[in-house]
């Protein structure tokens, strides 16, 4: 995977559920209806927003082949690993082990715990090498580490990115853009967190909760996202925003009924 987020589980998750809590009612019928559909938490939809992941993380559909990626892509962060970016710098790495070992005390990994917390912040390896990527693909081999990987993802990014997705208004289109930005960028506070990115969108254009138009709203978030990405050379491709989510948005699926087409980075993609 490319990008890393940027803040640790336990900064994101407070931080998001302060972002929630002060988010704006939905406040007329149009936007109540787009929240009691179909939503990207519907599991036909959910395989799709992973595999729209992946092809941009990991050039594949294949998302579930990724539960024993491991590597160090050099962006400052430590090791990146897994089916959302884990990272042995930025926290939710090392959450993701401890709600491992709880679950399956003794694991393979349980004995880096300690390394993982000295290099919480830093891109050290310091304690985890040479044998953590072996032992990281080890674990992979354990559905308890699956499970534990998808919850993690779910309660980090996905879920937060649906519900706020809903609370504005969007339908499945708009909650996929918020939760590829989340899972890029993180939700931190800086400058190109998800949430200065909804709020440049915000003061450009009205969600649908807030009366505003849907296409209109997601072009302006769009725009902000792409902008966020050109602020750090590791993300300055913008492919998965311009020859992904902008030809859905432009085709006017706001739902990602299937099939879908797209590339990212040059690379064509299908969905049936």
């Amino acid at each position: 995977m490319k990008h890393p987020t940027h803040t640790s589980r336990r900064t994101l998750l407070t931080l998001i559920g302060a972002s929630l809590a002060s988010a704006p009612l939905l406040s007329s019928p149009r936007a109540a209806a787009h929240s009691a559909a179909v939503g990207l938490d519907d599991p036909a939809k959910k395989e799709i927003a992973m595999k729209l992941v992946s092809s941009a993380e990991n050039s594949s559909l294949d998302w579930k082949a990724q539960y024993k990626y491991i590597e160090d892509i050099g962006d400052g962060r430590g090791y990146t690993a897994g089916i959302i970016g884990f990272c042995s710098g930025t926290g939710d790495m090392l959450d993701l082990v401890e709600l491992y070992t709880a679950r399956r005390p003794g694991n393979v990994l349980a004995s880096y715990l300690p390394a993982l917390r000295r290099v919480d912040g830093t891109d050290s390896h310091d304690g985890l090498d040479p044998n953590y990527p072996r032992d990281w693909g080890r674990a992979a081999q354990d559905q308890a580490f699956k499970q534990a990987q998808n919850d993690e993802r779910d309660r980090v990014y996905f879920n937060p990115a649906v519900q706020q997705g809903r609370t504005d208004g969007l339908r499945v289109l708009g909650q996929f853009a918020y939760y590829d930005a989340i899972v890029m960028h993180g939700d931190g506070t800086d400058p190109t967190s998800f949430r200065n990115i909804r709020g440049r969108a915000l003061n450009r254009a009205r969600p649908p909760a807030q009366g505003g138009d849907e296409v209109t709203y997601l072009n302006a978030f769009l725009d902000a996202r792409v902008w966020a990405m050109k602020q750090e050379e590791a993300h300055s491709d913008t492919s998965r925003v311009d020859t992904a989510q902008r030809v859905f948005l432009r085709a006017g699926n706001l739902d990602l009924n299937t099939p879908l087409n797209w590339k990212v980075y040059g690379d064509s993609f299908h969905i049936d």
